[in-house]
């Protein structure tokens, strides 16, 4: 029961590696296709007439690549177990601390960056929207149409690789259910793939682009708060290192 089976751990490392490369792909996957026609009519419903002959592309949304900065957590966290596996313990444990502070803080940095950029275009969005008409027309045709059913198909796959990733860990090693903290992670990470799916079905399209964005900039903040646990948790690994290192200098 306690021995850790390598097999299922490399399973867990390379389902959350997909995780975050299919994230950080959505952009490519969701946006950029033409949808003139959805696009005219989503505009007509709101009793809103465009130029003819326009080309509406579908916006990526930023919710999904926004993701990625909670997921990185959970494959940077396995990954310091992994290199355990292949290092020495003795030495990951001495750079665990100052590596897990180092990540948090470029993670809270690049955090902080795209929650500023998100909240902008929210700010831009929503503004554009309610200037009726000539604002509400810009609107729609930057942001009028969101892929809702091509989102959907990637977030079933993202859910669907980190039930993997879960069940992978767990085969791997039982006792890691009872690390409190990787297991809070994980649900972190699969009410936020809930929480976009729920946001992208709760309004007409033509304000999905709306409250995808106000996902991301949700993402982004629980990310912020993942990354400031690390920071604080990695102050005693580093008080201990360094201690050790010095009672190690003293006894030669």
């Amino acid at each position: 029961m306690d021995r850790l089976r390598t097999p299922f751990f490399i399973v867990a490392m390379v389902a959350m590696a997909l995780v975050i490369f299919v994230e950080i792909g959505s952009p490519f996957l969701l946006g950029g296709h033409n949808v003139g026609s959805d696009f005219a009519n989503e505009a007509g419903s709101l009793g809103v007439s465009v130029p003819n002959g326009g080309q509406a592309s579908a916006p990526p949304g930023r919710a999904i690549s926004y993701l990625a900065l909670v997921d990185v957590i959970g494959l940077f966290t396995i990954a310091l177990m992994g290199a355990g596996m292949v290092f020495p313990q003795r030495l990951v444990g001495r750079l665990q601390g100052i590596v897990t502070l180092i990540g948090s803080i470029v993670l809270i940095l690049t955090a902080l960056v795209l929650l500023v950029i998100a909240i902008a275009e929210v700010l831009l969005m929503v503004t554009l929207f309610l200037a009726f008409p000539f604002g509400t027309i810009a609107y729609l045709i930057i942001w009028g149409f969101f892929p809702r059913g091509e989102a959907a198909v990637v977030l079933s796959l993202l859910m669907f690789l980190k039930l993997v990733f879960a069940g992978a860990l767990v085969a791997a090693q039982q006792r890691f259910i009872q690390n409190k903290g990787l297991v809070a992670l994980v649900l972190t990470s699969l009410v936020c793939n809930l929480v976009a799916a729920f946001l992208h079905g709760l309004v007409p399209v033509i304000l999905v682009s709306i409250l995808d964005d106000i996902g991301a900039i949700v993402f982004a903040i629980v990310a912020i708060i993942w990354a400031i646990i690390l920071l604080i948790g990695s102050i005693p690994a580093i008080v201990k290192s360094v201690r050790s290192t010095a009672s190690a200098a003293v006894g030669a």
